[in-house]
């Protein structure tokens, strides 16, 4: 066996149950992205990307041999659309930063409400984009379609949103981890599981911090008017 293989394979036994420490790590990696994002640092990102990377080995557990051997054809399809999607999460928050748009901060995005014509584009597109999904995973045999189909869905949009500096992406987050948390349970995958219940605190958290930033940011906003 090459390092390599050694390293895909490597397993820590809880209470009997197999998991293996590659899906405890990219969680981990993804909960660093999170905390960054709602420091808006640039770095949250790559990281981000990194966990990606071994999740998608994780969730094609027929492909990769994994202890549950199933293919979650949604959360590991996400994968690789959180890598797509983070690249322009990152390029955009890397612009921002060097025109220094909020220099006194050293963040890369200023919150804001999605306008009503951006929130009706989420909503279209996430019940579209469900339905389209689960038939999807349905015909390859997905385990748990509609759920993974909007794990798979509300997880690209709220990516989407995160870099383009809409506050309600946690929002999204939120309703992602209702429908994951007994998705991943009852598919075996505890880490994720006790992990998405860890990121529905977390992202609720986020919410109300990005919400303190955009009524702080509104108020200089009015002091520096008020001066004109």
């Amino acid at each position: 066996m090459n390092p390599i293989t050694e390293l895909l394979d490597a397993t820590l036994w809880i209470g009997g149950v197999p998991i293996l420490w590659r899906e405890i790590i990219g969680n981990i990696f993804g909960l660093l992205c999170a905390w960054g994002g709602m420091r808006r640092l640039v770095w949250a990102w790559p990281v981000g990307i990194i966990g990606n990377v071994l999740l998608f080995t994780v969730f094609m557990g027929g492909l990769f041999n994994t202890p549950q051997n199933l293919d979650l054809y949604g959360q590991a399809g996400r994968q690789i659309m959180f890598i797509i999607v983070s690249g322009y999460g990152w390029y955009q928050w890397s612009q921002a930063k060097k025109r220094a748009l909020t220099p006194e901060h050293a963040v890369a995005v200023v919150p804001r409400w999605a306008s009503t014509k951006e929130r009706t584009g989420l909503i279209i597109a996430a019940v579209l984009g469900t339905i389209t999904c689960a038939w999807i995973f349905q015909a390859l045999g997905s385990w748990g379609p509609w759920a993974d189909a909007w794990i798979f869905v509300g997880s690209i949009l709220a990516t989407y949103g995160m870099a383009r500096g809409w506050t309600e992406f946690w929002l999204i987050w939120i309703a992602v981890d209702i429908v994951g948390v007994p998705l991943l349970f009852f598919a075996g995958y505890y880490p994720s599981a006790a992990l998405y219940l860890v990121y529905g605190v977390f992202v609720t958290w986020g919410f109300i911090v990005w919400v303190r930033v955009q009524r702080k940011e509104a108020a200089a906003s009015e002091r520096e008017l008020a001066k004109v």
